[in-house]
């Protein structure tokens, strides 16, 4: 390896970067090997904080309230899910703490609000989970955590008003999207994810399956619309930031798409299933229904939490 080769691979934002390559949810097969270098925009998004030798900050767009579908999870408030992958990150932030005397900061952006209306979850549901997000947080600790939501923009409006400001001042319009989706291959599969999510959500839709994967089709642009808004809404209340994503994400994205914890599925996170404890003490993220077949369901502070495989 040269000097500047060796100089870049134990660079400040090569060690940084190298702590999250393991948890990297990718559209691909990940590396066994992964690179720092295959990750410039990440590399690039540190290395404005290692330069002035400032914190990093990590933002976040996720943790947005809980799935509709009781099939899926357990109730409407954030559970060991949410508590374990809360504990994940804020860990991530210590460990780079330990190589990166600065340290770093993550910054959860809670989307909730941005979708409720087009994912059918009553806005009080949404405030009551981001009200227990932020209770959960301080009760367990995490203190490299921080929140923001639609409330720290635009205050006390009504909600529909928020998503209107939104929508106006960042949304692509929907027959550009439709088109991107044609052209772009990622595009495409953010698309097909996301109406999945919409049909596998919707417990009580009373037309045929034709009929409601056809209205998930449409409601899935307007996802993509308004979480394309919402990226660009955090950009400009956090202009220097490593942008995370609950996506999958290619190597060489501007975004780095983070596993949370355990799944089959690339796509599962806490807000649309539920832990399942299996017998060696590992968490995975499984419908609500697949661990209740094979599971006890465990209490914490008298909610249902999570199920305890095997018992």
């Amino acid at each position: 390896m040269t000097a500047p080769a060796l100089a870049a691979a134990t660079s400040p934002e090569a060690r940084i970067l190298r702590l999250l390559l393991p948890f990297h949810r990718t559209t691909g097969t990940p590396s066994p090997d992964p690179d720092p270098a295959d990750h410039p925009e990440q590399l690039a998004q540190i290395r404005e904080f290692t330069d002035v030798n400032e914190p990093v900050v990590l933002t976040l767009p996720g943790f947005p309230c809980k799935s509709p579908n009781p099939a899926k999870v357990l109730g409407h408030l954030p559970d060991e899910g949410e508590r374990l992958s809360l504990a994940f990150l804020d860990r991530l932030c210590d460990r780079i703490g330990e190589v990166y005397a600065p340290g770093a900061r993550l910054v959860i952006c809670s989307d909730g609000h941005i979708f409720g209306d087009l994912i059918h979850v009553p806005d009080e549901h949404i405030d009551a989970y981001g009200d227990e997000l932020r209770a959960l947080i301080g009760r367990e600790g995490l203190t490299h955590l921080d929140t923001f939501d639609l409330r720290q923009v635009h205050g006390d409006l009504p909600h529909d008003e928020k998503r209107r400001l939104v929508v106006e001042a960042y949304a692509p319009s929907l027959d550009s999207l439709r088109a991107l989706t044609r052209a772009d291959l990622e595009t495409a599969r953010l698309y097909r994810g996301i109406t999945r999510f919409l049909v596998e959500d919707t417990a009580d839709f009373e037309g045929s399956r034709s009929a409601l994967q056809r209205e998930c089709r449409a409601r899935a642009y307007g996802v993509i619309a308004r979480s394309r808004a919402w990226g660009d809404l955090i950009a400009d209340h956090f202009p220097r930031s490593v942008r995370l994503s609950i996506h999958p994400q290619r190597p060489g994205s501007a975004k780095f798409g983070i596993r949370l914890l355990d799944a089959d599925d690339a796509w599962a996170t806490p807000w649309h299933t539920a832990v399942l404890r299996m017998p060696d003490g590992a968490a995975r993220l499984v419908r609500r229904e697949e661990a209740e077949r094979v599971g006890r369901l465990v209490l914490r502070d008298g909610r249902p939490s999570h199920y305890v495989a095997g018992s």
